[in-house]
């Protein structure tokens, strides 16, 4: 009997490319593996996109969040698999205006943040940060638009009370510059900012620091984005639920391994992959349900106290059908 052939799409990762090289094969499956090209944040956008909407594809990256989303609204139209192919802390996400009035992370409390997004997987994990330091988010005035581009803020659906969105033509950037937002979380870094005489710097240049004590206390190496199937997809084969997560771990283990033989990314890569495995473990970015259920947990209940989704979306729910493979 052939292999069934399946057809993901995911954001080009570089932990990905042994399965999509097909130096990792998934048994009983012909797995295409289609990566976006560069990099950049609107082709990654476009990989999501492609990954729920396009019929030539059987699934992909998703966000964490909007995967919450459609679960808590009864839509399980896609399946999860326990892969995250973007984990990331935030601490580094943090920048401030270079000498304002936010030096350290308690004088963020009721002040005024912008964010890319509200109801983004970052943006959840921005809140639990904030709560890690102490400060209330209630408390905080929250804007919501671009951080260079001037446009208007956008999402899944309005914005909750109490939260403002940028006006068209303005960024977050310039919003801080001013001195219109005491702060504000990035993915990527806004393009005023510079380390060290950027008129937008680091709340804490630190990170790396802040990071690794935020894991020893709160055992998180946040997970923002998984992999899902259609449903149609799998209930026609329910055991590719199980196949592809064993394959994507594999193709994990065969992109550490190659790491940790050959660290000649940056000139002190085998340093800093000796410190993070002190810290976080040998598998420090572990696939499978029951190794990151707690982070998952941890996730759903930010969500839902930040009124994201109006009910608690249990890890067992969220990978319910991984788990009845």
């Amino acid at each position: 009997m052939a292999d069934l052939p399946i057809h993901l799409c995911c954001a080009d990762y570089a932990r990905l490319m042994p399965l999509a090289r097909g130096e990792v094969s998934v048994p009983g499956i012909d797995l295409t593996l289609t990566l976006g090209r560069g990099g950049s944040w609107p082709d990654r956008a476009e990989m999501l996109r492609r990954a729920l909407n396009d019929p030539a594809v059987d699934g992909g990256e998703s966000s964490m969040c909007r995967h919450l989303m459609r679960l808590a609204a009864g839509d399980r139209s896609h399946v999860a698999l326990p892969v995250f192919p973007l984990r990331g802390f935030t601490a580094r996400d943090l920048y401030v205006r270079a000498g304002g009035a936010v030096r350290v992370p308690a004088d963020l409390q009721g002040r005024r943040i912008g964010m890319y997004g509200w109801a983004n997987s970052g943006a959840v994990w921005y809140r639990h940060l904030l709560e890690y330091f102490g400060v209330s988010v209630e408390g905080i005035e929250w804007w919501i638009g671009t951080v260079d581009e001037p446009q208007p803020a956008s999402g899944p659906g309005p914005l909750p009370a109490g939260v403002q969105a940028v006006a068209t033509g303005r960024s977050l950037s310039e919003m801080l510059i001013a001195g219109e937002i005491d702060a504000l979380f990035s993915p990527p870094r806004p393009l005023a900012y510079h380390r060290e005489n950027g008129p937008i710097v680091r709340l804490t240049p630190d990170f790396p620091e802040v990071e690794s004590e935020y894991f020893r206390r709160t055992a998180m190496f946040p997970v923002q984005h998984l992999v899902l199937v259609r449903r149609a997809v799998w209930e026609s084969n329910r055991w590719i639920a199980g196949a592809l997560t064993e394959g994507f771990s594999r193709c994990n283990d065969a992109f550490t391994a190659a790491q940790r033989n050959f660290p000649y990314a940056t000139p002190w890569l085998e340093d800093e992959l000796e410190r993070t495995e002190a810290l976080l473990g040998e598998d420090f970015h572990p696939y499978g349900f029951e190794r990151n259920r707690e982070q998952v947990r941890v996730f759903a209940d930010q969500a839902y106290r930040s009124g994201i989704v109006g009910r608690m979306v249990e890890p067992e729910e969220f990978f319910r059908e991984y788990l009845e493979s």
